[in-house]
């Protein structure tokens, strides 16, 4: 079983701790929050958020420790909006 050593800061203040290699969107809904989908592939964005301020497509990238910051262990997720996919 992997080390779960990465802390998370999530945008409703909600702090977890995830293994290298875990999926953004499970992750996030332990921490109480919902990553919006739209296509699953990676082709239309909605899924974007930023992580320690670059943008990922959570639905083709697992999480990775921040290996250019000091605080390898340490990843502060901010959702992104767009007016497109917002209800």
């Amino acid at each position: 079983m992997k080390e779960k050593n990465i802390k998370v800061i999530w945008p409703n203040n909600n702090e977890t701790f995830v293994s290298e290699g875990d999926d953004w969107f499970s992750s996030a809904e332990k921490a109480g929050l919902e990553i919006p989908t739209g296509c699953l592939t990676g082709s239309c964005g909605a899924c974007e958020i930023d992580v320690n301020g670059e943008t990922v497509r959570a639905c083709i990238s697992d999480i990775k420790s921040d290996i250019k910051s000091d605080k390898k262990s340490q990843l502060k997720v901010s959702l992104t909006t767009d007016p497109f996919w917002e209800k």
